[in-house]
């Protein structure tokens, strides 16, 4: 069992009553007024080569790896975009 899978059936485990939710605020009709809809970027689909056994352990922590890949790559260009 990959480790994600392991935590994610650890959270599910805890009951309701269990969790502490004291730090967290209603969320009351303002909210809802001021909430606005953001949809995802457009993606692009292109054809990548990676290292395999990059790929591989990617793959081990369960579905949505590539999506994983995405936010780490992400990352690091938000990190480091401003930087030329």
């Amino acid at each position: 069992m990959s480790i994600l899978k392991k935590r994610l059936k650890e959270i599910k485990a805890i009951k309701d009553e269990d969790i502490d939710c004291s730090d967290i605020p209603e969320l009351d009709e303002t909210f809802w007024k001021n909430a606005v809809l953001v949809h995802p970027e457009k993606k692009e689909r292109l054809t990548v080569r990676f290292d395999a056994d990059m790929v591989e352990w990617f793959k081990n922590q369960g579905k949505g790896y590539q999506t994983r890949m995405n936010t780490i790559l992400r990352s690091f260009y938000e990190a480091h975009k401003n930087e030329s």
